[in-house]
């Protein structure tokens, strides 16, 4: 399937190519078919690190959890915003890699299947792989199509096809997310804003923690100030970044140099070298980040 492509007239800035069409299709092989020719990885950096980050955001099932985490109250959940057909959920629990998802939505045999029994076949999937340690996801895109596939092939154990930009969350999302512990975002950061996040995390029992892979031609400061006013603190993994996946022309890097540049970082040797590249966001309590700052709990990990 061909994605949809901005178009821009000659002489005007160049912008990112656009996949909106792979997101509204009743099953996930357009989505592989699309971004697996191009090395789309974000989801195989974050499976390590959302890991990492549940003990210490507070899942009890999670290896690693620490006695001095408060328990009780709500079952812990993880929120996964832009959740699409539930990838980040089939890499949190259980055990496959994003190339193993890559080779099996592409494949001749996924090919001869009806949607209905591309579902039949990914629940025995999935299930057979299911982790001992796994956790509730909820997911949340506007993207009816992709939400209803993660939800009947048991990725999604809930989801909510709502957009917070606009609207208030509904009652049903609001008690959903009650035991948010962890709130992933691997795409999609640009379209949101703190509006999105302020009624997930405000009048809540415990705040839960947001980590976010967000691409270097954006900023992420928006979302970092909106929830600095509800005493959450965001750290920027200044250590590495995590390629993407790589451009679709040479128009789309030099945007991408472009607007790497003028928000203040270095493109060269990653975007130079042909690819997009992300940056890991961590927001939590202020008290939080300062006993423990995001660099040593990835060197922890």
């Amino acid at each position: 399937m061909t994605a949809a492509r901005n178009q821009h007239a000659p002489g005007t800035p160049a912008q990112m190519t656009r996949f909106d069409d792979i997101y509204s299709q009743p099953d996930p092989r357009p989505y592989f078919g699309a971004l697996g020719p191009l090395g789309y990885q974000t989801p195989h950096h974050a499976q390590r690190v959302f890991r990492r980050l549940l003990p210490l955001a507070g899942f009890p099932q999670a290896p690693g959890y620490p006695a001095d985490v408060p328990d009780g109250g709500p079952p812990a959940t993880v929120l996964d915003i832009c959740c699409s057909y539930g990838i980040n959920a089939a890499l949190l629990n259980h055990h496959v890699t994003l190339q193993e998802l890559q080779d099996r939505y592409t494949s001749p045999q996924a090919a001869r299947l009806t949607t209905a029994e591309l579902i039949e076949w990914d629940r025995a999937y999935y299930a057979a792989r299911r982790r001992p340690d796994a956790v509730p996801v909820i997911g949340l895109d506007i993207a009816a199509p992709a939400i209803a596939y993660g939800r009947a092939a048991g990725l999604l154990d809930e989801g909510f096809t709502e957009n917070l930009e606009t609207a208030a969350p509904s009652a049903a999302l609001y008690r959903a997310t009650r035991g948010t512990r962890l709130i992933t975002v691997t795409g999609g950061a640009s379209f949101l804003s703190a509006r999105t996040f302020r009624p997930l995390l405000g009048d809540r029992r415990e705040q839960p923690w947001v980590a976010a892979f967000v691409l270097r031609t954006g900023s992420y400061q928006n979302i970092a100030d909106g929830l600095a006013r509800l005493g959450m603190t965001t750290e920027k993994d200044t250590s590495r970044t995590y390629p993407q996946r790589r451009f679709t022309d040479d128009d789309e890097q030099q945007y991408a140099v472009t607007a790497v540049s003028a928000a203040g970082d270095n493109p060269q040797g990653k975007e130079t070298d042909g690819h997009f590249h992300t940056a890991l966001h961590v927001t939590r309590p202020a008290a939080q980040a300062t006993a423990r700052p995001l660099q040593v709990l990835l060197q922890d990990g």
